[in-house]
């Protein structure tokens, strides 16, 4: 049999259980929410970018170096990560506070940004230490007041590591103006420059701090690592800080280098991004934090980083879904790639579903008011005609009039068109429309009443 038989019957027959008007709304729901989810596709990007940017930190710093293994770990899953060389911490989170620079994330320094300028910027948590080393000639110190009055290189101004130098040395009474002066020695020349006695002290973060630069101060004489004996006292006034420990013999097991258990403080390196950073990328960078800085080291045990520690920035809340339980299951159970291409079907769908159940739910009750509304109004008409002829005795000229008019009434329902499981309904008007005839056909032919 030819299929557009079989195709005119089917719709005959949805046209007889529901009738035009039913299978018109429903198509006008569907077109709706097609619509609706199209709309939503077109302004709101549900699939997972697959480029990122990330401001790092000079050449040749730890930042840059870290950024470039999370290259290397996000290339696997397909996603391009841009590096953007930066002047150091502070810089990339003025860069990530630009909406006019197009970055995603960046390596900042915990204690450095006040809590009232971090808008709306997010944490994913801290991923390493970053320990201030303090690198002296002459007698050993135990205070950071026994530098007053000496020449200092406290790092490049605006670096993290100035920054913090200042912080601690005004906590101990030492400021620009109190004597001790402050040398800004060229970026790549500072053990030099403390072993030529250009300058008494200088102090160096973990970023710019390498392990072979460390050995060759200490190895060299009369140059001492500054221990912060007041290291919990630093950490609990600063709160930011950390109290770390260098162990002795750590740098050198044959000659003992250092000499003793040495205790640092620093801040923490968090990963800041912009609050609209896609949660699978979270996911991936997250992932990444834990294979690159998970292993363990001189100031860190195994497995300790990445960690949720919230300082000025809050950490998102796709980060704390991530420390609780892992990636989301779909990026968990399927490729990047594939389970973005999922994810993006999935919100498509799940609104199409949400706006659709509801609505072809209504939509029978709707039509089926609808066609009863057609026929019950007739009923309303029908008994005002009803009234009139029979609450006062009837002239034959006002029952012809009455008469035309439910002829009208009659010629007008005959021409509705409804489904057949609203038949029920349509005969009983008519029904009564002819219970009304008969009844006004009797006065005709009653006798005429008796004027006064």
């Amino acid at each position: 049999m030819n299929p557009k038989i079989y195709i005119s019957r089917f719709l005959a027959a949805l046209n007889d259980l529901f009738g035009r008007g039913q299978i018109a709304a429903i198509a006008a729901i569907l077109l709706l929410g097609l619509a609706i989810c199209t709309l939503i596709l077109m302004l709101m990007n549900f699939a997972a970018p697959t480029t990122l940017t990330i401001a790092s930190g000079p050449p040749g710093s730890a930042f840059e170096k870290s950024a470039k293994k999370y290259q290397s770990i996000l290339a696997r899953e397909g996603v391009t990560l841009k590096i953007l060389p930066s002047q150091g911490s502070m810089d990339n989170f003025k860069k990530l506070s630009d909406a006019r620079q197009n970055v995603d994330v960046g390596f900042v320094l915990g204690g450095e940004v006040p809590a009232a300028e971090t808008g709306d910027l997010v944490s994913l948590g801290s991923i390493s230490y970053q320990p201030l080393m303090i690198f002296y000639r002459g007698k050993p110190k135990h205070l950071l007041s026994d530098f007053k009055g000496l020449r200092l290189d406290i790092g490049q101004e605006g670096s993290g590591t100035h920054m913090l130098a200042l912080k601690l040395l005004k906590a101990n009474g030492i400021e620009p103006d109190s004597g001790t002066t402050f040398v800004n020695t060229v970026a790549g020349d500072l053990v030099r420059a403390l072993l030529e006695k250009r300058v008494d002290a200088i102090f160096v973060m973990g970023d710019s701090t390498a392990t072979d630069m460390m050995r060759e101060l200490l190895h060299a004489e009369d140059i001492h690592l500054f221990n912060f004996i007041q290291a919990d006292a630093y950490s609990r006034r600063i709160p930011y800080l950390n109290k770390l420990e260098l162990p002795r013999g750590a740098l050198d097991f044959g000659k003992d280098i250092p000499a003793e258990d040495t205790y640092l403080i620093g801040p923490t390196v968090e990963i800041i991004a912009r609050g609209s950073l896609h949660p699978a990328l979270s996911d991936l960078l997250l992932e990444a934090a834990r294979e690159v800085h998970g292993t363990p080291g001189l100031f860190k045990k195994r497995g300790e980083f990445p960690v949720p520690q919230e300082h000025e920035f809050r950490i998102s809340q796709d980060a704390t879904r991530y420390y609780t339980s892992g990636k989301s299951f779909l990026y968990r159970s399927f490729p990047f790639g594939l389970a973005s291409i999922i994810a993006r079907v999935l919100t498509f769908i799940v609104p199409l579903a949400l706006f659709l159940i509801p609505a072809l739910k209504l939509a029978p009750a709707i039509y089926r008011w609808r066609i009863e509304s057609r026929i019950r109004r007739w009923y309303r008409v029908l008994l005002d005609l009803e009234h009139d002829a029979f609450s006062m005795p009837m002239r034959p000229e006002r029952l012809e009039v009455l008469l035309r008019h439910l002829d009208h009434i009659e010629e007008t329902v005959s021409k509705l068109v409804v489904p057949a499981a609203f038949g029920d309904l349509l005969y009983g008007l008519r029904g009564h429309i002819f219970f009304v005839r008969n009844a006004l056909l009797a006065q005709r032919m009653a006798p005429p009443p008796v004027l006064p």
